[in-house]
């Protein structure tokens, strides 16, 4: 089930769950020397493609392939992985960003933000570079673009593959106002002609609204869209 398919209780849960979203308070990249690091028991280091830990309270050694975890005590630690690069990522329910999150404000459902698109393939072996938040760099395989008019204006969203379909980072005038600087919007198959629905109601806010141990992608220039999209997620609520 992707995020926009949850229902709303089940989207807090995904994000406010003890090590839901909102719980990663450490995000530290490994090198090939074994350290002590901040809020993680034992010492942590990277190597053969593993993240390695020793003098782990209650484990001992520990040696995790990305992307898989273990608790220790009241923590859960994960092994991240970006380009070769390695880290250890820690889930705290202690968290403060867990803590203080009090709601995930909405704009209200519009069905006139279910706009027509149509995709436009990629030509063969173009790539594109993606930037993230951390001001990392890389290249990626070129999906394609979807073309939508919004308030008069056609813009050609650069999309990435999803599961089922599309899906792109955007961000609007909405960002201006209160909401949070961009947002993810997954967009439906498109059918044999290029056809799709752009619905802007399920936009979503991505793990970094949550969180800024995370390292999600930006929006591309041609995903800045100058109209403000009233219709997804908004904000994250704190107190």
């Amino acid at each position: 089930m992707s995020t926009t398919e949850l229902s709303i209780t089940e989207r807090w849960n995904q994000v406010h769950a003890p090590y839901g979203t909102a719980a990663l308070r450490f995000t530290h990249w490994l090198d090939a020397e074994p350290q002590s690091y901040d809020g993680v028991p034992g010492r942590w280091w990277a190597a053969g493609g593993l993240v390695h830990g020793e003098d782990v309270p209650g484990l001992g050694a520990v040696r995790l392939e990305p992307f898989t975890h273990v608790t220790a005590g009241e923590l859960q630690l994960r092994a991240f992985a970006r380009d070769g690069a390695l880290a250890l990522r820690v889930y705290d329910p202690e968290n403060p960003d867990r803590l203080t999150l009090k709601a995930i404000e909405s704009f209200e459902t519009d069905a006139a933000w279910e706009l027509p698109g149509r995709f436009v393939p990629a030509a063969a072996g173009e790539e594109r570079q993606v930037r993230s938040v951390d001001g990392h760099e890389s290249t990626h395989s070129a999906v394609g673009t979807v073309a939508v008019t919004i308030a008069g204006n056609e813009y050609h969203l650069v999309v990435s593959g999803d599961e089922g379909g599309l899906s792109a980072v955007i961000t609007d005038a909405t960002a201006a106002d209160g909401a949070y600087r961009f947002r993810f919007l997954p967009i439906g198959e498109p059918d044999a002609a290029g056809a799709t629905t752009v619905d802007f109601n399920q936009a979503y806010l991505p793990p970094c609204a949550f969180s800024d141990q995370y390292v999600c992608p930006l929006p591309p220039p041609a995903n800045r869209i100058t109209a403000a999209v009233t219709a997804g997620e908004r904000r994250a609520v704190r107190s």
